[in-house]
């Protein structure tokens, strides 16, 4: 009893003292709301608005009909009309389009008399990805549009329909898949700056040799230590949790204990990740720079936003060392999946695994730095 009375005294001081500086009062609490908001609106991979030029030299029914259904699209924006093909080449270079639809002369009569009625579109490729998508969206409309007239003019044609359903995300939303890798990606943030830090402060306030003379033992200090990054960390991911639900709509379908036996075993791994910067350190500067060096190739290896499996084999191989990569599987299979304990039994042993060891390490490297 007396040692735990130790590690709670020592775990209550390090809260006083977050609490007390005003730098750590706003790391745990104004960045991390602050993108959280930014990623969940501006963070996406839908297109909206997309800006579009007709360069329309049928001017038919048809031709009209396809262009107004470009317009009444949420994805489209009809930017202007143009009457030339020199005017194309300066709207691209210029990023006024992304994508110039161009009607031939025949379009319209091509189409009342059966045959195939070319279209042409010229997109802006320098980001590959957003061309890539745009493509889409205006096959999706061509393809509706195709359907459309061949019903109008009492025809049938060789026409393949797809009818498509999407699991867990109905709507493809990529909000959906965005977010709920910020709760893991803000909670490491947080966590791993609060632990990171807590030695550091010491040698800096120079506080820390007053520790070594109290009858606490390394390993007790170690707890004490590791305790307010916990529930510090706790505390982030319920409030991220609840904003995701209750603001952005964020489904939470399987098990809540799934999710949070997922966070603490993440928390424990960001605790003694933090805790190993911390006993390396000498001053905050260095534990910051210590948490910021392991925060970005962490967040690039963990799937936040590209596959683990488009990575080479080699890095694929590291990313089993990073425990955001299981804990991202771990909370968009609970809020998107539906996941329980035994889907997600996998993601859990590793990051224990992860845990423990960078504890252990943390502590072999806490008694070495102490004498």
């Amino acid at each position: 009893m007396t040692c735990f009375r130790y590690i709670l005294a020592l775990a209550i001081k390090e809260f006083l003292a977050l609490l007390r500086d005003k730098r750590s009062r706003m790391v745990i609490i104004g960045p991390p709301i602050a993108q959280l908001l930014i990623f969940g609106f501006a963070a996406t991979y839908d297109l909206n608005n997309v800006p579009v030029v007709i360069f329309d030299e049928d001017r038919g029914v048809a031709a009209r009909e396809l262009v107004s259904r470009i317009d009444g699209s949420p994805n489209f924006q009809v930017v202007t009309t143009i009457s030339h093909d020199s005017e194309i080449a300066p709207l691209i270079d210029n990023k006024e389009a992304l994508l110039v639809l161009h009607i031939g002369q025949n379009f319209s009569a091509d189409l009342m008399q059966g045959r195939t009625a070319p279209l042409q579109a010229i997109l802006d490729g320098r980001n590959s990805n957003t061309a890539m998508i745009a493509m889409n969206y205006l096959r999706t409309i061509l393809l509706d549009y195709n359907r459309s007239w061949l019903e109008s003019q009492g025809r049938s044609g060789p026409l393949v329909t797809l009818q498509t359903r999407t699991w867990y995300n109905e709507n493809l939303q990529s909000r959906w898949f965005i977010i709920p890798g910020i709760v893991g990606l803000l909670t490491l943030v947080v966590t791993l700056l609060v632990t990171a830090l807590s030695v550091a402060r010491e040698r800096e306030a120079g506080t820390f040799d007053q520790l070594l003379v109290t009858p606490l033992r390394p390993t007790e200090i170690l707890i004490g230590k590791a305790i307010p990054g916990i529930v510090i960390g706790l505390l982030q991911a319920t409030l991220i949790i609840v904003l995701m639900v209750l603001f952005f709509n964020i489904p939470l379908r399987g098990s809540i204990g799934a999710l949070y036996l997922g966070i603490v075993l993440f928390l424990l791994s960001a605790v003694g990740i933090g805790l190993m910067i911390s006993a390396i350190a000498a001053t905050q500067q260095q534990a910051v720079l210590g948490a910021f060096l392991f925060l970005v190739p962490s967040v690039i290896l963990s799937g936040f936003a590209t596959p683990i499996a488009n990575m080479p084999q080699l890095v694929q191989w590291l990313t089993y060392l990073n425990p955001l990569r299981y804990f991202l599987v771990v909370v968009r299979g609970v809020t998107l999946e539906g996941d329980g304990y035994a889907l997600l039994m996998n993601q859990y042993w590793p990051m224990a695994i992860i845990g423990v060891a960078s504890l252990a390490f943390a502590g072999w490297l806490f008694r070495n730095r102490m004498y």
